[in-house]
């Protein structure tokens, strides 16, 4: 192609959070606008990227491939497969919703002797963020994606300590004080990840002698570059490790909380539904594609981390009294099932964890937003200061309800059918590890139905009594994730579509067949 419509994809963001960055303080609604503009812009260019992209072509398609640093083997290299495509479209659309939510989240606010950072600067990270995260699943070039990997965190940071969540029981000043130290935690586990990470990546430089990703595939598969084993499970163990943190798997996963917990809710998803995406959909393309047989190596100790992180999220999420830490270690048992979809080592199972990334998205989105909007009319996280919303405030109600049963991947919404995938797929290879982890299933029914009682139903409260419900802009925000989940739910083909012959070459990358069944169909 002429026109470089992968760095496009990625630009457009990046010139929108510098343009909105630019607005003048007292143009807020300007600078909302502005931002709002380019995530739509960028969402077209999306669907041109969705629609320009052929599953049955090359493995990497649309691609871009300029020198950068000729002495040291580093390119700008992009290309999209069938999973990156997918991930990119759910980034570009999750982003415009994040902006509608959080409409006023960050409009200047007096609080004794603080206040609040510039709106525009607000928006121009998340955009920031978004034109980061479509770049990391761009980049072909090792080098290149671990620069993106890791400059996402800066937004990040800012994002979680400079613009927290404004309802906490306990005040302006502490409430500083916990935003700060989740933004610390979040930024000193990544980066202790990134600086792992960096090591392999040199590492691998040593070895393969340059950074492209598909041409250090295809010399392990020729056999040009030979990797000794214990040289190949260390370079595994330290991108693996990046990955792991980021994605978050237990017990690597304790910064998610706290980041949750003390962000708005509109970066509590920008969090969950699209940056800790980037960590598993890293161990799909670097993982399994550059280090085949460590990856297998270590499959079985994965397996179990994943099976830890299901059971121990869900458990902890049962007996959370704040929500958003509830969604968070809903979240951690949810990125435990892809791991273990990936891990599987069957096209199930990693198609399955594929089609989880995009709906856990769109559900967590739902769920975290519908909460957001809770929580700043009541003004507390805690469960127990909520009781007979549903009477008040049927819609905010319904709708909660709705994210809350995706979450628990109820049949009929998009959940399930990637849930399904996942288990089917562990469970032909490893029977064990996925009859344990359906027990997930039974704990995320659990904890979000017991959410729901606790909240919407039973006597109203006095101070939810006057509760208003869902206005216009948050209608507009909600109402087509959950078209969506539902359209995904009853007819997941378009999506399936697309990663499934991307599934399949990752599969070849590791040399793994699908099990036969035991029991042979009938002719």
């Amino acid at each position: 192609m002429s026109f470089p419509l992968l760095t496009a994809t990625a630009a457009l963001p990046a010139i929108g959070a510098i343009a909105t960055a630019a607005v003048p303080a007292a143009k807020r609604t300007a600078a909302k606008w502005l931002a709002l503009l380019f995530s739509l812009a960028t969402l077209v260019l999306a669907i041109v990227v969705l629609v320009r992209f052929d599953p049955g072509g090359e493995r990497y398609q649309l691609t871009e491939s300029h020198a950068w640093i000729a002495d040291f083997g580093v390119r700008y290299e992009l290309g999209v497969d069938g999973i990156a495509v997918a991930l990119i479209a759910l980034t570009a659309l999750l982003i415009p919703f994040i902006i509608l939510a959080g409409w006023h989240d960050a409009d200047p606010l007096e609080t004794g002797s603080r206040r609040w950072r510039p709106t525009q600067g607000f928006f121009a990270l998340i955009l920031a963020v978004e034109a980061m995260v479509i770049l990391s699943f761009e980049a072909t070039d090792v080098f290149l994606f671990y620069i993106f990997f890791e400059a996402m965190l800066i937004p990040m940071y800012f994002l979680i300590g400079g613009f927290g969540d404004r309802a906490h029981e306990h005040g302006e000043e502490k409430a500083a004080t916990q935003r700060s130290y989740a933004a610390v935690k979040f930024l000193l586990y990544n980066l202790a990840g990134g600086l792992i990470m960096l090591a392999a990546v040199i590492g691998l430089y040593v070895v393969a002698g340059n950074f492209s990703l598909t041409e250090i595939a295809e010399a392990r598969a020729s056999g040009e570059l030979d990797m000794a084993t214990s040289t190949e499970r260390w370079l595994f163990l330290g991108f693996f490790f990046a990955f792991a943190v980021k994605a978050p798997l237990w017990p690597l996963h304790t910064w998610l909380p706290n980041a949750m917990q003390e962000s708005t809710a509109p970066v509590a998803v920008l969090i969950t539904a699209v940056v800790d995406k980037v960590g598993t959909f890293a161990m799909l393309r670097f993982c399994l594609q550059l280090f085949p047989e460590a990856s297998k190596w270590a499959t079985p100790a994965i397996l179990v981390l994943a099976l830890i992180s299901i059971i121990y999220g869900a458990l902890l999420a049962v007996g959370q009294r704040d929500i958003k830490r509830l969604i968070a270690y809903a979240s951690i048992s949810h990125f435990g099932f892809i791991i273990m979809g990936i891990f599987a080592m069957t096209s199930q199972g990693q198609s399955g964890a594929t089609l989880y990334m995009v709906n856990h998205g769109i559900s967590t989105a739902v769920l975290m937003l519908i909460a957001g909007f809770l929580i700043s009319r009541r003004g507390s996280r805690l469960i127990a200061d909520y009781g007979g919303v549903q009477k008040v405030a049927p819609v905010l109600a319904g709708t909660f309800l709705i994210g809350g049963l995706a979450t628990l991947s109820l049949p009929g919404l998009a959940p399930f059918v990637s849930e399904f995938l996942v288990l089917v797929g562990t469970f032909t290879r490893y029977p064990v590890i996925g009859i344990i982890a359906t027990f997930g299933i039974v704990l995320a029914a659990l904890y979000t139905l017991v959410l729901y009682q606790r909240t919407m139903t039973g006597p109203v409260k006095p101070e939810v009594a006057a509760m208003p419900d869902l206005r216009v802009r948050e209608i507009a925000v909600v109402a087509p994730l959950v078209v969506l989940l539902i359209f995904l739910g009853v007819y997941p083909k378009p999506v399936t579509d697309i990663v499934n012959p991307a599934v399949k070459q990752t599969m070849s990358d590791v040399q793994e067949k699908d099990p036969r069944p035991e029991v042979e169909a009938a002719k």
